[in-house]
């Protein structure tokens, strides 16, 4: 660890000299790489120059305690020890910390798909309630929402919703919010009282251009079609929908919510492209067997993830076995908290897998 923290200390003097350099700071592409590349390791260069100066005062302190006779000074010494070698292990764990690799996607915008699972009009609600949550959510991160298709319920809420999510490090925030989600209530119309569980899926996908999934153009099928539901007369007399279908993997993305079907066509291919992407990771992730004992869950669409129980008015997180008793809050987007213990725990995983 500390030969590859020197090695970046040395990058980073490297990268300050050169953003010096007249002939650098006239080409504008180089530049703006290399103030990236020293900002992204600076946090980590300024750690362990601290870690450096601790270990330099402990040599001192060391050397005044073997070679002090008077025994108060000798006690000082030992003193300064102790309280430099507790944080001489603190700052070897945030540095550990910070070595973990960035995931690739965490800066990237995300396209979020909840969908009614079982519960009938229940779980169409259920889905309306993770909507209304993740919006509440993104207005106080001051990101932007945009709804790239939608299907209400028969009574309110979503059978489907899809929706792209923009702004600074959304992927980063949202990813673990993939999986089945669950909700123990008493619906409006039991008259009996029973409390029933619904489910709905939340899928995050890192949005993705066509940089990011090579595909060829005789690999998709693209069909227009009469839009269906609410929208107005011209979806019984315009054929603007598309559906898009990638036919290797055979995953399709439809849009109707458009009149036109140019945008229905660019929304589509935008859904398709980050299920696409998503589909690719998925599949090296299965590959890469280690790598997928140290995550925590960030990608089964499968794996029940989260309880919301109205009775008790908790939230349980399964994989990390932490309940709030908070319900109405978290309903109302305050989930910074449970991301951040996800995100905690994450790290810790991973350190785990580094040794």
């Amino acid at each position: 660890m500390l030969e590859k923290l020197a090695h970046l200390e040395e990058r980073f003097r490297e990268l300050t000299k050169l953003l010096s350099d007249p002939e650098i700071i006239a080409d504008r592409m180089r530049y703006q790489n290399l103030a990236k590349e020293r900002s992204q390791i600076e946090p980590l260069v300024r750690k362990y120059q601290k870690y450096e100066k601790v270990i330099r005062q402990m040599d001192e302190a060391q050397e005044l305690y073997t070679l002090e006779k008077d025994l108060e000074f000798k006690a000082l010494a030992k003193a300064e020890l102790d309280k430099l070698a507790k944080e001489k292990e603190a700052l070897e764990g945030e540095l550990r910390l910070l070595l973990i690799p960035p995931d690739p996607n965490d800066e990237k915008n995300t396209i979020m798909e909840i969908r009614a699972g079982a519960g009938g009009n229940e779980a169409c609600l259920f889905a309306g309630d993770l909507f209304r949550m993740y919006s509440k959510y993104a207005q106080g991160k001051r990101w932007k929402i945009n709804i790239l298709s939608a299907h209400p319920g028969e009574v309110g809420g979503f059978k489907e919703i899809i929706l792209s999510i923009e702004g600074e490090r959304v992927y980063s925030g949202l990813k673990y919010e993939s999986g089945t989600h669950r909700v123990q209530r008493v619906p409006a119309t039991e008259a009996g009282g029973r409390i029933h569980t619904s489910t709905a899926t939340v899928a995050v996908l890192p949005e993705a251009e066509p940089v990011d999934v090579q595909i060829k153009p005789e690999d998709l099928k693209i069909e227009t079609f009469r839009a269906t539901g609410a929208g107005g007369q011209h979806v019984n007399v315009t054929d603007s929908a598309v559906r898009v279908t990638h036919l290797p993997t055979r995953i399709v993305a439809s849009c109707q919510d458009e009149r036109s079907q140019h945008k229905n066509k660019a929304k589509a291919l935008k859904i398709l492209y980050a299920r696409l992407f998503d589909y690719f990771t998925q599949e090296r992730i299965k590959k890469r067997a280690q790598e997928r004992r140290i995550q925590i869950g960030t990608g089964d669409r499968s794996e029940r993830i989260r309880t919301y129980n109205f009775p008790q008015g908790r939230v349980t997180d399964h994989r990390i076995n932490l309940t709030l008793h908070k319900l109405d809050a978290i309903l109302e987007g305050e989930i910074e908290e449970l991301i951040q213990r996800l995100q905690s725990e994450d790290r810790i995983k991973k350190l785990e897998g580094m040794r």
